[in-house]
Order: structure tokens, then sequence, then C-alpha cells
């Protein structure tokens, strides 16, 4: 069983019969008026692309409206008389509203800190969500310049 044997036959060089005329245009069937039938099943609409939802956004102003809440909560705890220094006079009273001022933008301090060291965690935290997240590069693709 070679190749021989599973050729075609030869096709006759003789010419082809002649097609049949198409019907004139006043004969043809007129077309349906109204909606094109629809059928689901043979066709399916290309799904719309999702859009991008901007959750670290959201989550990183929320984080950013805490931390200024709590500086600014921080400040205003700040007495101008506390209790401690309650009978106090001349030197002493303002060693101890002085001592209390000092240990309000202490705290403050350590907010503020906490604050970067949020920032630093939430950026870090992204950047390694947007490496992790990106589309490969197909090779032999060359940038331009």
């Amino acid at each position: 069983m070679g190749r021989r044997d599973r050729a075609q036959e030869p096709q006759s060089w003789e010419p082809r019969k002649p097609r049949e005329a198409a019907p004139p245009p006043n004969t043809w069937p007129t077309p349906p008026q109204g909606p094109p039938p629809t059928d689901y099943h043979q066709a399916e609409p290309s799904p719309q692309p999702k859009k991008r939802r901007r959750v670290f956004l959201w989550v990183f102003l929320a984080v950013q409206i805490l931390f200024l809440i709590w500086v600014i909560t921080g400040i205003a705890s700040n007495d101008d008389n506390p209790e401690s220094c309650e009978g106090l006079t001349g030197d002493s009273l303002k060693l101890c509203e002085d001592a209390g001022d000092l240990g309000t933008t202490i705290g403050v301090g350590f907010i503020v800190g906490f604050w970067v060291a949020a920032d630093f965690i939430l950026s870090l935290t992204y950047v390694i969500y947007r490496l992790a997240t990106r589309q490969p590069r197909t090779e032999g693709v060359q940038l331009r310049r």
C-alpha cells in the first residue's frame, strides 16, 4: 500500500458544466422585518474587562486618616493646667507645665514614628504585590528607544 495506492483519481480536463443563472431581483424573497432572532448558544459576547478595584488606595487613605486623628487627639490631650501642678507657683509651676508639654511632644513624636513605619510597610507590601501580579514579559520583544 504505497503512495500511489492512496492517490486521487486524476480529474478530467473537460469543460465544467455551466451554473444556473441567478434569479432576477424581483423574485428574491423579502428580508424579515424586526430584530434578528437571538440564538444564545451560537455566539457568546466577549466578557467585559473587569474594572480595577483600588482596594489598596482606600486602605492607605483609611490608615492615613486614623493616624491623623491619633495625632490630633494626642496634641489636644495636653492640659494647660494639669492636676499634678496644683498648688505650685513660680518656677515650679513653669517647670511642671513644661514637663507636660515635653511629654506631649514625645508622645506625638512616637505616633509620627509609628505612622512613618506603617507607611513604609504598606508601600513595601504594595510594591511586592505589584511585582507578583505583573504580566510576564514575552521573550524576544525589543524595547523601543
